[in-house]
């Protein structure tokens, strides 16, 4: 009988107590056991372990594994670890299509940079006037652009030759050198860069790049843009224009000039071989410091000119080893042009508006003012004193060309390495005498005329203080032409004091003064020369008499070129009228006198027409002459410092007892101005005006005229007796007249003939160490008074200097 297997189970499950399922469970529970009565098929045996496991280990592998399937799944512990052929194919396509991209990603997006400002600097060089002769350069580095169309093609070649043989074949890279050079690195070798001549262009001419991987693959990547946009000449007259060459010389034209002493343009073959040569260490192969190393460089570019076509046998059999010169040591601002150079710099940043920058970099053609004559001229003439002079001494000239305000020479310094100042520009020493003519310039242009005079008694109380002439010379009435040619100290305070001091200031500033001179103040005694001005401040102000009143500025920069020689800059030379040319011309008459019949007659050499000034500081602690033609102005002083810069009077020697204006100044004048005009015309002064030989009024109050005083000639007699009033005559007055004598009052017979001067005052309650003022007598003009055996009295306003030993 058959029993069914569900109701076995149910029964079964009746027994083990589960409760028994009724109504529509049951009917639900046998139908699931009749189902579960049909078995399944039954599922195929696999035929190994290893084949289970590697389709399970399959089905589990996802995303790039399941792809590369590596390590390789189902196989031994070893196996497993060996790539497939597809798996290294497919790698290799995936690594092509990465450098691929890499590639195109890079080139997209590495773009060539504006080129480097220092590839671009340039030597800026300053010439003398003639605009050939060099003066002096500005430069960061030594570089001058050339065009490099205007070389011999041997010049590139030879660095085609010796740095990239391949230059005109490659596209700015080359894969073998690549190639190459990283093999050697791998090995361990001395690191080789593998730049072809353009990368190494662009790591000169566009970017900064280091030696690293990235920076070579950058320089890659650019080297070859830049092969495609630009022709290989182009990027050669680059390479030439911008690779140093050693010697601090960068690009082809300063090496040629550095080595050879020549413009690249005349390099020959074996020249330009031997710069080529040693340019991977252009210092260390040096001729002069490895002359081995040198040639055998030499003959290896040589032997690849020969071998690439570039030169033909003949050539290659007559070059030589060539010469070269000594290496340049030399310092830019030695010597007394340093001054100069530093001038030159100083005028393009104020009057041109360049930066230092500008002028380093800037490739720039600056052309002076100074004529190379007149400057080797007034340096051999500063430098002429006879010996004996104190070390503390300086000498400043400067010559001033009076129809363009030019600078033609200037004397600041033996060497400005040596010590910065420039005496011309940066020192001040006290004007002396030579400021009185602006108080003559200030009357005249108030009504005065050289008719007008004064008192030139000494001593002589002026503005409540007493003042002497130079020497304590006394003079009678005399006119402003003579109180000019003499220099006598006591009208010029007259005439200051009726003027007013501030207006003799106000003409020294309209000439060419600077407002802050030091010591310019507004007490009466100004006119004796408190005011310490520079020596060219007194050039400026001499040129614009000589200019008949037209006021120019003084300069050294004549005009500004750049490299593409458009001239940027050129200095302005019309002036300014500034004084009535009439005022001019009977000043320059008067001081015309000084010469003539003056204190400074040794100027009469010259031969032509030459108006003058002296002038000396108390205690003689400045001396100055300034004198000019027409066309040519020069300015000399003479001053004592100590070792921490304090004031010291002149110390005399050599002919003279006594340093005042009209000796070695006027001495170091006449010598320089002989070369200065020896090539120009002689030119006359404009004639006094027909006014000034009439009377004047000052303000609309007349002055006194020669007329003024003539009275009846007194009677003869055997003793002089003294005078109610002086004679109508330029002769001084006289308490007790003596015949003419050749001797000083009270100074001895070497004594030069004489200025006074202004500047450096006694102090209240000092006694004068050099009475004066007026001029030492001349042969033809009676002895001036004696010097009155009393010292003098002294100022009672402590405030005030006492310049009454002040001469001319």
């Amino acid at each position: 009988m058959t029993v069914n297997r569900n109701e076995e189970r149910v029964a079964h499950r009746t027994n083990q107590g589960v409760p028994r399922p009724g109504g529509s469970k049951l009917s639900q529970a046998l139908s699931a056991g009749r189902q579960a009565s049909v078995k399944p098929p039954k599922k195929p045996r696999a035929t190994s372990k290893s084949a289970s496991g590697k389709a399970s280990a399959a089905s589990k592998r996802t995303g790039w594994r399941r792809v590369f399937n590596y390590p390789r799944a189902g196989k031994g512990p070893i196996h497993r670890w060996i790539p497939s052929w597809r798996f290294v194919l497919g790698c290799f396509l995936m690594g092509v299509l990465a450098v691929i991209g890499l590639f195109a990603y890079a080139y997209s997006t590495i773009k060539v940079p504006d080129p480097s400002e220092f590839a671009q600097a340039q030597t800026t060089t300053v010439y003398y006037a003639d605009g050939t002769t060099v003066m002096g350069e500005f430069a960061e580095i030594d570089r001058t652009i050339v065009d490099s169309t205007t070389l011999p093609d041997y010049v590139g070649q030879s660095i085609v030759a010796s740095e990239d043989r391949s230059f005109y074949t490659n596209n700015g890279v080359d894969p073998k050198g690549i190639v190459r050079a990283l093999w050697n690195n791998l090995r361990g070798g001395d690191t080789q860069g593998a730049s072809t001549l353009t990368q190494q262009y662009v790591k000169n001419y566009y970017v900064d790049t280091t030696d690293s991987y990235f920076g070579k693959f950058q320089q890659a990547i650019m080297a070859i843009k830049i092969d495609r946009e630009q022709s290989k000449d182009q990027i050669l007259g680059a390479y030439l224009n911008t690779v140093y060459y050693g010697r601090s010389a960068y690009g082809i034209e300063a090496a040629a000039q550095a080595f050879y002493d020549k413009s690249a343009k005349d390099m020959t073959v074996s020249e330009a071989a031997l710069l080529a040569g040693i340019l991977p260490a252009p210092s260390a192969w040096d001729p002069a410091e490895n002359p081995d190393k040198a040639k055998e460089r030499w003959q290896r570019v040589m032997d690849h000119l020969l071998a690439d076509g570039y030169i033909s046998q003949a050539d290659y059999d007559s070059a030589a080893f060539p010469e070269t010169i000594t290496p340049a040591n030399e310092q830019v601002y030695s010597g007394p042009n340093g001054h100069l150079l530093q001038m030159v710099r100083a005028e393009l940043k104020t009057n041109a508006k360049l930066t230092d920058q500008q002028i380093d970099t800037g490739g720039l053609r600056i052309t002076s003012t100074i004529d190379k004559a007149d400057q080797d001229a007034i340096i051999s003439t500063a430098q002429s004193l006879p010996e004996g002079y104190s070390e503390n001494l300086k000498v400043a000239m400067v010559s001033v060309d009076a129809k363009t305000g030019g600078l033609l020479a200037l004397y600041g310094g033996p060497d400005y390495l040596i010590n910065q100042v420039n005496t011309a520009t940066d020192a001040v020493a006290q004007a002396g005498s030579t400021y009185k003519p602006f108080a003559l310039v200030g009357g005249m242009e108030q009504g005065l005329t050289l008719s007008n005079g004064y008192k030139g008694d000494s001593p002589m109380t002026i503005a409540g203080h007493s003042f002497q002439n130079f020497r304590n010379a006394s003079f009678g009435w005399i006119n402003l032409i003579e109180a000019t040619k003499d220099s006598v100290n006591t009208p010029y305070l007259q005439l200051n004091e009726d003027l007013g001091p501030e207006e003799t200031n106000k003409v020294a500033i309209r000439a060419g003064y600077p407002e802050d001179t030091q010591g310019m103040n507004d007490f009466v005694q100004n006119v004796l020369g408190s005011a310490s001005p520079h020596t060219i401040d007194i050039a400026s102000a001499y040129s614009t008499f000589a200019a008949q009143g037209v006021r120019r500025d003084t300069h050294i920069v004549n005009n500004v070129t750049g490299p593409d020689g458009t001239v940027t800059y050129s200095a302005p030379t019309e002036g300014k009228q500034t004084f009535d040319s009439g005022v001019m011309a009977d000043t320059s008459y008067a001081l015309q006198q000084v010469v003539n019949d003056g204190s400074a007659t040794k100027v009469q050499a010259l031969g032509r027409p030459v108006a003058a000034k002296t002038g000396s500081s108390s205690d003689n602690k400045s001396a100055q002459f300034v004198g000019y033609t027409p066309q040519v102005v020069t300015a000399v002083t003479l001053y004592q410092s100590g070792p921490n810069g304090e004031e010291e009077s002149i110390t005399p020697w050599g002919e003279y007892d006594e340093i005042t204006g009209s000796t070695y100044p006027a001495d170091l004048f006449v010598d320089y101005m002989e070369t200065a005009l020896a090539d120009l015309p002689i030119e006359e002064f404009p004639p006094r005006t027909d006014r000034s030989y009439t009377r004047g009024a000052l303000y609309g109050e007349p002055g006194e005229v020669e007329e003024d005083y003539s009275t009846q000639a007194p009677q003869a007699t055997q003793e002089p007796t003294q005078e109610i009033a002086p004679e109508p005559t330029q002769e001084p007055t006289a308490e007790a007249t003596q015949a003419p004598t050749q001797e000083a009052p009270s100074e001895p017979s070497q004594a030069p003939t004489g200025e006074g001067g202004g500047g450096n005052t006694a102090q209240p309650g000092d006694q004068p160490t050099n009475p004066g003022g007026g001029i030492e007598p001349q042969p033809e003009v009676p002895d001036p008074q004696q010097p009155v055996p009393n010292p003098p009295n002294q100022p009672e306003n402590q405030n005030q200097q006492n310049q009454n030993q002040n001469g001319g």
